[in-house]
């Protein structure tokens, strides 16, 4: 070690390696070793107990986590295409506006301003039972004579969350899906009016194939978001009723914290990094043949 000499540029991103290190790789190291012990967060002597495969093992036969498993990816799937449909909507409605575009854009993009805290306070506000205004409103209109458990009956509180998420996101899908509306060449439109073709002929053979690559960047972004669901879940229900909700990082936050069981919980979070790697993949793969596709066509 006398004799090495780092160079120049070693040097000056050694401080950043540092960091970096003590703050992310030591404490992924540290979680991972312990995904394969008892771990307890009120018994420390069982951190340097090594068990092996136990607590993944364990995980194939945890019914919870498999219905949490099965719930993250039923929100993963409602919620990309919900916020899909509503992006693409939205993007189309503000490339066709003539004035006012840039404010448009500006206040398409607060929803994603706001923290999920905000969001989830505010969403369990409005689905309130009592005093929320989605039951004062269905009320007022006539469409419902008693107020609505949005967030005391399960499938409904799912839909609370989900419609939360949507409402929140959506507005990636709409910035992503406009930057390609006006980065698309006009010809290959112009051409398909001359050739006779209707509006959603234009729409579903030009104009879609072109934006499918950035739907699928976002996608990509919000398939990690929602697979890591927390925040919103943990203030609207925090699991419930009776774990009707529980997604896959909440189940992770209960059982390392209430429970106390750090050993296990680790091994959900590592094993649940898979449905994200698995939809990262499967969006990347997408987003190369929709890439192929446009360059091959135009």
């Amino acid at each position: 070690m006398k004799n090495w000499k780092p160079s120049a540029p070693t040097l000056l991103l050694m401080p950043a390696i540092i960091v970096l290190a003590a703050v992310v790789i030591v404490p992924l190291a540290l979680s991972f070793y312990s995904s394969f012990t008892p771990f307890r967060l009120t018994r420390p002597e069982t951190f340097y107990v090594f068990v092996g495969f136990r607590n993944y093992a364990n995980l194939l036969s945890n019914w919870d986590f498999w219905i949490a498993f099965g719930r993250t990816v039923l929100l993963l799937t409602v919620a990309l295409n919900l916020e899909m449909l509503l992006g693409l909507g939205l993007a189309m409605l503000v490339e066709k506006a003539t004035r006012g575009q840039r404010l448009l854009r500006t206040l398409m993009m607060f929803p994603m301003m706001f923290s999920p805290i905000l969001v989830g306070f505010q969403f369990k506000f409005m689905f309130n039972d009592n005093i929320g205004l989605v039951n004062n409103a269905l009320q007022s209109l006539g469409l419902a004579s008693d107020a609505i458990p949005w967030l005391i009956d399960g499938r409904l509180a799912f839909i609370a969350i989900t419609t939360a998420e949507v409402w929140s996101s959506t507005s990636v899908f709409a910035i992503l899906i406009l930057a390609g509306l006006l980065a698309m060449p006009k010809e290959p439109i112009e051409a398909a009016r001359v050739d006779g073709c209707t509006p959603w002929q234009t729409f579903r053979y030009v104009t879609l194939p072109f934006v499918m690559p950035f739907a699928y960047i976002a996608m990509t972004i919000r398939s990690l978001d929602v697979a890591r669901a927390y925040d919103i879940v943990k203030i609207m229900t925090d699991g419930g009723p009776a774990g009707r909700t529980e997604l896959l990082w909440t189940l992770v936050a209960r059982t390392s914290y209430s429970d106390a069981r750090m050993g296990l919980a680790n091994a959900m979070a590592y094993f649940s990094i898979l449905l994200s790697i698995l939809f990262t993949v499967y969006f990347f793969r997408k987003l190369a043949a929709a890439r192929n596709q446009i360059g091959a066509e135009w």
